[in-house]
């Protein structure tokens, strides 16, 4: 079962969130032939923190991933409770005042709607819509209501329903704040035991989503560049958004993030590697599995 977490749960978890974030943002949308060497580079030096790509320097920086997660946390403290009106008030400002670093699209269409006075329940992206921006913030979650999860599974998807109507959304949602909740625990993790419980925890809001994370100890088993086009096709094998590689639709993110954090439950930084090195939406899917290994 979920334990309570301790203060330095919250803050590994959010300093694991931001530093996956940051890492990963240099090489967002990048390929693994670009990714890897960059990968490589960081083994050598964890310190670096900038690349070259053909004449651009990029420099790591955390992004909308994670500062809307601090924006949750911010609004747990500030009402005591998750209040959804403050939270979305919240997510208005920060893209309206221009503080935001990367704009999700579904989410930034969603702040407009809340900067246009349509209230929370109402102005998310419709079904269909399916990113990972809803389950990238989700991670603190699990730790103000893992120990009661079914009130877990209603906040992460009330959260998420202020920019995404799709289920697939609120089940990401789910994934990550319970893999959260479960990563606090002081004991070994068995990857059976945990995805069985994080499939148990999203099947109501998506039955396939909660198939497919079942089948994770099997991808375990794998190196990571063989795992990775099997989790990329996960949930949708004909959808296409144009990306390659791990893509933000929001079933392949969640299952390479979770992925990622089994595949070395006792080592951030090869976890955050691990993620990375396989291109597309690198610094969502290092945030995710940053998020969980920071609170493990």
């Amino acid at each position: 079962m979920p334990v309570i977490p301790s203060r330095d749960h919250f803050g590994g978890c959010l300093i694991g969130q931001c530093l996956g974030d940051a890492l990963g943002f240099p090489v967002e949308g990048c390929a693994p032939e670009i990714c890897g060497p960059y990968v490589a580079e960081l083994r050598k030096n964890p310190g670096k923190h900038r690349t070259l790509l053909g004449a651009q320097i990029r420099v790591c920086q955390y992004t909308d991933d994670s500062q809307l997660a601090r924006e949750w946390i911010q609004s747990y403290l500030a009402c005591g409770r998750f209040d959804p009106v403050d939270y979305a008030a919240r997510i208005s400002a920060i893209f309206s005042e221009n503080r935001i670093v990367g704009r999700g699209l579904a989410t930034d269409r969603a702040a407009r709607r809340l900067a246009a006075g349509t209230s929370w329940q109402e102005a998310g992206d419709p079904k269909g819509n399916a990113g990972n921006g809803t389950a990238m913030r989700a991670a603190p979650v699990g730790l103000a209501f893992g120990h009661e999860p079914a009130e877990m599974a209603r906040v992460s998807h009330e959260q998420g329903w202020i920019t995404h109507h799709d289920p697939r959304c609120s089940a990401g949602s789910v994934a990550i704040a319970g893999a959260v909740a479960l990563a606090v625990a002081p004991h070994r993790l068995d990857s059976q035991a945990f995805t069985h419980q994080l499939a148990e925890w999203v099947r109501p809001l998506d039955a396939l989503f909660a198939e497919e994370i079942t089948r994770i100890p099997g991808w375990i088993a794998l190196p990571p560049k063989d795992a990775a086009p099997l989790l990329s096709s996960a949930g949708a094998p004909n959808f296409n958004d144009g990306w390659k590689w791990i893509s933000p639709y929001v079933i392949p993110s969640v299952l390479w993030s979770l992925y990622a954090f089994l595949q070395s439950p006792d080592s951030y930084w090869e976890t955050v590697c691990t993620t990375i090195e396989s291109g597309g939406d690198v610094d969502t899917t290092a945030a995710m599995a940053g998020a969980i290994s920071g609170a493990h």
